[in-house]
């Protein structure tokens, strides 16, 4: 607060150095009759005194814990005004926005999190949901091979919010499916039939949980399904046969809808 010692006829400039506000925040307050300097000199400059400085205070004081101007000049300028009323009332609304901050805060380290780990799930945690030969090392590898793509982002953006149970839905919704496609395998379904169809777009459907699937980047995955080592094994052993059965039904469709499976590409 200003001293006793303060002497009037301070210019603006000196007192926006003093309040540490802009010399045309001073010129708004003046305009709007919020804060106006009491003297001028000869010349027309203005020129503040001890007491427009301690309303200069004031009003700088009430801004920065965010009072909006109209209600900074009903505070000063009635007589009636209940001050401490409405400081408690700010009060309560910035310990609200402190807590939507802290949520935010922590929604960011959840984001972060999930761009760099994959899963914000333990590793008990995801045994327990994708079975005894999940390796909790997989999120890391595919981290470190697809972590500059669109898809990982769009995959971290989900997992950031998702939770164990909203997890363990994901499996279980995707274990159906695979018990569905040996179930259609067994039956003799046909690649290129209506219920191969139906199977290649409830994949997609189930697969969207991770990222969108195009059908050229389904093919793709086909692809890997039936050549990679782990997945290959992984679909066999729900039906011998699975992995190829699968992705000629990928196959099939992607030519129903003008796509050629040789020169499909990621996308």
């Amino acid at each position: 607060m200003p001293g006793a010692g303060d002497a009037d006829g301070l210019t603006v400039g000196q007192v926006a150095t003093r309040l540490g506000v802009t010399v045309r925040a001073l010129h708004h307050w003046d305009e709007i009759g919020l804060a106006r300097p009491s003297l001028r000199t000869a010349a027309g400059y203005r020129l503040y005194t001890a007491g427009d400085l301690e309303r200069l205070h004031r009003i700088v004081i009430y801004r920065e814990i965010g009072l909006g101007l109209d209600r900074i000049g009903a505070l000063l300028d009635d007589p009636a005004a209940d001050v401490p009323a409405a400081l408690r009332a700010q009060r309560a609304q910035v310990t609200e926005r402190i807590e939507r901050l802290q949520q935010l805060g922590t929604g960011l380290d959840r984001m972060i999190d999930a761009h760099e780990r994959g899963l914000l799930v333990t590793a008990e945690q995801q045994a327990a949901i994708f079975g005894p030969d999940w390796d909790p090392d997989w999120p890391a590898q595919a981290r470190r091979r697809y972590g500059d793509t669109t898809q990982w982002r769009q995959y971290a953006e989900r997992a950031a919010t998702r939770s164990p149970e909203e997890w363990q839905a994901v499996a279980e919704a995707m274990g159906e499916l695979e018990r569905a496609l040996g179930d259609a395998m067994d039956a003799g379904v046909a690649p290129g039939s209506p219920e191969a169809e139906r199977l290649v777009e409830r994949h997609r459907e189930v697969f969207a949980s991770y990222f969108p699937l195009t059908r050229q980047m389904q093919v793709c995955l086909g692809r890997m399904y039936e050549t990679d080592p782990g997945f290959a094994t992984h679909y066999d052993g729900v039906r011998a046969g699975l992995a190829t059965w699968f992705r000629r039904i990928i196959d099939a469709d992607a030519r129903a809808h003008g796509i050629d499976p040789d020169t499909a590409a990621w996308e």
